[in-house]
């Protein structure tokens, strides 16, 4: 069932000096991680706060271009450079983008709906951001091979894995929401209706099933990729299958809300809508979650800053397209409320302390992955969440 109305935070917004010197400690980051790797990408997440190389794996060499995280590293430079005007950020963000070119261009690991998160990030914001035509070519390469995961009858974008593993297939994940947005660029781009079609009838389908009852969700789910039956839901790194991973909430948060502005369906902004009520309702005292929502203060489980900072930017997105006003207003509040503790009690004391903006994130507890450490995406969406407050007229690169 949906609540009636938002729950009420206890966490005041940061102020404007609060917010200015968040930005300014994490643009120092930004600039010194451009020297620590140059055109080197670090790994997921930090070890002892500190990214190393991303090691090397399937013939691609240490600090080398592969996995889904990579993009985060030059979404980041590229709100950096826009947050500054600081040349060095602009051609370090071109340079992962030629990477990004090459690796579509030589077929270099393909095999993921994640292709949405890495040439978002990389390549279609440089074409947003400069009118870059090769960036703009390879983008649209990106959206053809993300297409080849689209699945009939089942009407949605397989996840991981060869298209032939039958441990995958039929498979989806609530991250794939944020995945959507390299189609439907694609579809504005070349005026092919293949593209928002399977915008619309991917998340019409994570609308039905990967959204329970209560207004939580669950992480995975199944498809008969022949017939197209629904089949179950589980989790992959969430506490248990009926578990509400945190994460993932915060996924639907933000991919509901996004995808409801270009398709138009209001069963996606609902969808949205509760998706914010579940994960708000769940929240510690400091606003912050733990890895997954079944935790509540008193517990020692890890927090998830990650899944914060992903809440910040959905729920700014939510309140952008919200149609009540007082709604809008509390989804911005409680937003703010939000980025607040993440300030004040979830960054490095000082930006030399650590390579990552944003401490205390869960990358996947039950694999003991990244677990309180910085992860490239938590710093990602922390940079994106100072952009929209710091400029709420800010173009996203969704």
């Amino acid at each position: 069932m949906t609540s009636t109305s938002p729950v009420q935070g206890t966490s005041a917004a940061a102020s404007s000096r609060e917010t200015d010197a968040a930005i300014a400690a994490a643009v120092a980051t930004v600039r010194r991680n451009i020297e620590t790797f140059g055109g080197s990408f670090p790994g997921d997440t930090t070890v002892d706060d500190r990214y190393e190389l991303r090691p090397a794996e399937g013939g691609i060499g240490e600090g080398g271009n592969r996995g889904w995280t990579t993009s985060f590293r030059t979404g980041m430079l590229w709100l950096a450079w826009e947050l500054t005007g600081d040349a060095a950020l602009h051609d370090a963000a071109l340079g992962d983008a030629r990477d990004f070119e090459r690796r579509v261009r030589e077929g270099e690991d393909l095999d993921t709906h994640d292709l949405g998160f890495l040439y978002t990030l990389s390549t279609v914001a440089a074409w947003r951001l400069t009118g870059d035509e090769a960036a703009r070519s390879a983008s649209l390469l990106a959206a053809d091979h993300l297409m080849r995961r689209f699945l009939e009858p089942a009407g949605i974008i397989q996840a991981w894995g060869d298209l032939s593993d039958p441990a995958q297939r039929g498979r989806t994940i609530i991250d794939s929401l944020m995945n959507m947005p390299l189609l439907t660029w694609a579809g504005e781009q070349s005026g092919e209706g293949r593209f928002t079609d399977a915008v619309r009838r991917h998340t019409a389908q994570l609308r039905e099933h990967i959204m329970r009852e209560d207004d939580s969700t669950f992480h995975t789910f199944y498809w008969n990729a022949e017939t197209g039956e629904p089949l179950r839901g589980a989790t992959e790194q969430g506490a248990f299958d009926e578990s509400c991973w945190a994460r993932g909430q915060a996924w639907g948060i933000y991919g509901f809300a996004m995808n409801y502005a270009v398709v138009g369906d209001d069963r996606l902004l609902e969808a949205s809508r509760r998706c914010a009520d579940y994960f708000l309702r769940h929240l510690p005292a400091d606003d912050v979650p733990f890895w997954d929502l079944v935790y509540t203060d008193g517990s020692d489980a890890p927090r998830d800053s990650s899944a914060a900072a992903i809440a910040v930017c959905g729920l700014l997105e939510l309140a952008k397209v919200e149609s009540d006003a007082a709604r809008a207003a509390e989804w911005t509040a409680r937003a703010h409320a939000i980025l607040a503790s993440l300030i004040a009690n979830y960054t490095p004391a000082a930006p030399e302390d650590s390579d990552a903006l944003l401490l205390h994130s869960v990358y996947d507890l039950p694999k003991d992955n990244g677990v309180d450490e910085g992860t490239l995406w938590g710093d990602y969406f922390y940079l994106e969440a100072l952009m929209r407050v710091a400029r709420p007229d800010w173009r996203k690169y969704w």
